[in-house]
C-alpha cells in the first residue's frame, strides 16, 4: 500500500512524495492521520537538521497529530480499527537510570516517533504500550492533536510552583508561550505577555486571557514596564522565556523579584553560553528551573485538559493547509503569519 508523504532529505529540502506505508508488526498500530499540526521544533529541524529526530534521510517529518486506527498488530491489547487516537512522539524505556528515578523525560532510550506530516503513520510498541491514547467523545482530531505541545508546558508548570496570585511573565509569545500563559492563569497567577508579533499579542488576550500584554516594539527597557506590573515594583515572583535565545535567558535575571523564579522554558541552540550576575543569582536567591519533554503523565494531563474545556487550542490554528503545502506551512509558522497550522491529508 502506498501514500503520500512529506520526507526530509536535508536541511531546508522536504518533498512530498509517495511511498510504502509501513506495514504495522504484530506489536504497532497503523493510524490514518486525520490532523497535524506544525511545530517550532520542525521548523528548527527544516532550517538546521536535528541529531535526535532525523537519524537518517530521507525521514518521515512532523510528530503533532490524531487519527483513526486502521490496522493492529495481532499482539495489541486494547485498541481496535476505527478508535480514534492521539500518540505521544516519544515513550520512555521504564528500565534506565533515569526512568528508575521516575525522571521519564530524561530517559536514556527514549524511543522517538516523527513522520506525522503524511497520509499513515505507524505506532512502535512502545508508544501504543505507554503514549497512545483514544480521543474522548466529542473532541475533535486537531484539538487531540494538540496534547502532546502542551504535555510540555504542563510538565513545565508543574515544576514551576506557580502560587495562586503570583505575578508571571512570560516572554515570548509563540504557540508554547500562550500555552504557558494559559496555564499560568489557570494556576491562579496575574499573568503578563510579552511580544513583538500583532497576531501573537492579540491571542495573549483572546486565547491566554493574559492580565496584562506587553508590545516589545514599544519599549526599550521591558524589565521597567514589566516591574510596574508588580507589587512596590520589586519584579516578578516568576520570568519564564518561551523564545530559546541566550539574550534572552539573561534578560530574565533583570525581571525577577529576589526570591524569584527563573524558568528558563525555551531551549537554546547546543553550544550556546549565557553570562548571569553570580552576585544576583546569590545573594538574591535566583531560583532558576529549566524542564524538557514531557511524560506519559503530562501527556495524560494535557488531554483531559483540552477535553474538559480548560484550554481552547482551536484558537491558536490560525491557518489550515493540504499536506502538500507543509513547505509553505512551516514558513507561514516560522514567520509569524500564522501561530498553529493545521495540515490534513
Amino acid at each position: 500500500m502506498k501514500m503520500k508523504a512529506i520526507r526530509y532529505y536535508a536541511p531546508q529540502d522536504i518533498r512530498y512524495e509517495e511511498v510504502e506505508v509501513q506495514e504495522p508488526n504484530d506489536n504497532e498500530v497503523l493510524v490514518r492521520i486525520q490532523a497535524a499540526l506544525t511545530c517550532g521544533t520542525d521548523i528548527k529541524t527544516f532550517r538546521r537538521g536535528h541529531p535526535v529526530l532525523i537519524k537518517k534521510t530521507p525521514s518521515g517529518f512532523g510528530h503533532e497529530f490524531a487519527g483513526i486506527i486502521e490496522k493492529v498488530g495481532s499482539n495489541v491489547i486494547g485498541f481496535k480499527p476505527g478508535d480514534r487516537v492521539v500518540a505521544a512522539n516519544s515513550a520512555p524505556c521504564g528500565k534506565c537510570f533515569f526512568c528508575l528515578k521516575k525522571q521519564y523525560n530524561l530517559c536514556e532510550n527514549l524511543d522517538l516517533l516523527n513522520g506525522a506530516y503524511a497520509e499513515f503513520i505507524t505506532i512502535p510498541q512502545r508508544i501504543v504500550e505507554k503514549n497512545l491514547l483514544k480521543i474522548p467523545t466529542g473532541l475533535g482530531f486537531e484539538q487531540a492533536a494538540f496534547a502532546e505541545p502542551l504535555a510540555n508546558v504542563v510538565h513545565g508548570i508543574e515544576r514551576t510552583n506557580i502560587q495562586p496570585g503570583d505575578t508571571v511573565g512570560i516572554y515570548g509569545i509563540g504557540p508554547i508561550g500562550l500555552m504557558f500563559a494559559r496555564l499560568a492563569k489557570l494556576k491562579g497567577a496575574k499573568v503578563i505577555a510579552a511580544g513583538r508579533n500583532p497576531l501573537k499579542l492579540q491571542m495573549a488576550k483572546e486565547f491566554a486571557l493574559c492580565d496584562e500584554v506587553v508590545d516589545l516594539k514599544k519599549y526599550q527597557h521591558p524589565e521597567k514596564i514589566f516591574s510596574s506590573f508588580t507589587e512596590g515594583g520589586r519584579g516578578l515572583d516568576v520570568a519564564v522565556e518561551c523564545v530559546g535565545l541566550p539574550e534572552t535567558w539573561e534578560k530574565m535575571f533583570e525581571l525577577v523579584r529576589k526570591g524569584g523564579t527563573v524558568h528558563l522554558f525555551g531551549g537554546c541552540k547546543s553550544g550556546t553560553t549565557v553570562n548571569i550576575d553570580t552576585r544576583k543569582l546569590h545573594y538574591d536567591e535566583i531560583k532558576i528551573v529549566s524542564v524538557f519533554h514531557h511524560t506519559p503523565q503530562y501527556f495524560r494531563q494535557a488531554l483531559d485538559l483540552i477535553a474538559d474545556g480548560h484550554v481552547d487550542v482551536t484558537k491558536l490554528i490560525t491557518k489550515r493547509m493540504p499536506l502538500s503545502m507543509a513547505k509553505e506551512a512551516l514558513l507561514a509558522h516560522e514567520s509569524g503569519e500564522a501561530i498553529k497550522v493545521l495540515l490534513t491529508p
